[in-house]
């Protein structure tokens, strides 16, 4: 993997409010620049919605916000277009992580049979001691629309559709000896923001008729490669979001390709129950609740855990619960999780047998047994839409 430096001396970043290098480009009149002011305290850039970031962008609004920086809706004034402007955190850490992501970026754009499927890089620089990242503005994020729907569960035809463009895109990252890391609903941007209203099972108290959004298209993009790693670099122990992290990552014995699978099969859950599967925050719940809609955990995976981990077996084999419960809530919580065969029959009236086949090739304990991403869009789910 190349150096932070050796990508800045390749890529000049440039500041719209410094001596333009001869190269920049113009830039249409009537921005000005913000005045100075001081990040807060955790390093965000401070900004009024209105104002320019650089000449070059006006700020409409703030389209969210994470550890990383904010993501801001903005207007090009160059190509008079309105773009997202990832504004990283004033922090080296972030800094160091948005030029990996941007690296990343340019090399998944680098094949444009397979670009479409992943948010597309237009520019960055260096502004104000923030890496700015410009992005095409998108539509919302799945998670976004399952919030918006009340988290009603999607249609098995778009959750075969959105499984099929993650898995593409998925198994494109791989190809290039990339691990994406952090798959999860929020990182999945549709790529329109338009849908449709249709009636819903779900009443109100009233009785009333009640309606959920459907997007008018299926198109999807994969977003957020900051925590992207390369094969053949250190992993850190840690990596995931909770609810879609793999077992072997808990487990603390190493992980690599196979860690994005399973948490394509934990988004592919959640999209057809409407759901997370794993809702936890702790180790050992969120072992319990595996084993709960799995079944139990491979015994020559648990004696192989780390030490860290060895606290949540008895014997190193068996699972340290419900005794090691935290609370009465917590053991609550997992005994009312289904198997997973019974969780997916209830939401998915067709196409059930192949989904729920398809979905236990990629929850498999054993990494090396998930089905890859190529395979997996060689499943029945996919291949047989009825």
């Amino acid at each position: 993997m190349e150096s932070s430096r050796s990508r800045k001396r390749t890529r000049q970043a440039y500041d719209y409010d410094a001596a333009p290098p001869p190269e920049r480009e113009v830039v249409a009149r009537g921005g000005v620049s913000p005045p100075w002011r001081e990040d807060d305290r955790d390093g965000h850039y401070v900004f009024d919605l209105g104002e320019n970031l650089t000449r070059r962008y006006k700020i409409l609004s703030k389209m969210g916000e994470g550890t990383f920086g904010r993501v801001l809706e903005c207007w090009d004034r160059e190509t008079r277009e309105y773009v997202a402007i990832k504004v990283v955190r004033s922090i080296r850490k972030y800094r160091d992580a948005a030029m990996i992501e941007i690296d990343v970026l340019n090399r998944l754009a680098e094949n444009e049979k397979y670009s479409s499927l992943c948010v597309q890089i237009q520019r960055w620089f260096d502004y104000r001691n923030h890496i700015c990242i410009v992005f095409e503005k998108l539509g919302p994020s799945l998670y976004d629309f399952l919030k918006r729907n009340r988290y009603q569960p999607f249609p098995v035809e778009l959750v075969r559709e959105f499984g099929r463009q993650l898995l593409q895109s998925v198994a494109y990252m791989h190809e290039l000896r990339l691990i994406h890391t952090d798959l999860k609903p929020e990182n999945i941007l549709l790529v329109s923001s338009e849908y449709i209203k249709v009636p819903s099972t779900k009443k109100n108290t009233q009785d009333e008729m009640h309606f959920k959004c459907l997007p008018k298209s299926s198109a999807i993009k994969l977003i957020d490669f900051g925590s992207t790693a390369f094969d053949n670099q250190d992993h850190n122990s840690i990596v995931s979001t909770r609810h879609y992290r793999a077992p072997e990552i808990i487990l603390g014995l190493g992980w690599s390709f196979p860690c994005d699978i399973w948490s394509v099969g934990c988004i592919l859950v959640e999209l057809c129950s409407g759901e997370a599967l794993f809702q936890t925050h702790e180790n050992l719940e969120h072992l319990a609740m595996m084993e709960r809609v799995l079944g139990p955990l491979p015994e020559h995976m648990t004696r192989k855990a780390s030490s860290s981990a060895q606290k949540y077996f008895r014997r190193a084999t068996r699972l340290n619960w419900p005794e090691g419960a935290v609370s009465r809530e917590s053991i609550r919580a997992v005994r009312k999780l289904d198997r997973l065969k019974d969780l997916v029959s209830r939401n998915a009236d067709h196409s059930k047998a192949a989904l729920v086949d398809l979905l236990y090739s990629l929850l498999r304990f054993e990494p090396s047994e998930r089905l890859t991403a190529q395979e997996a869009l060689d499943h029945p789910f996919f291949r047989n839409p009825t």
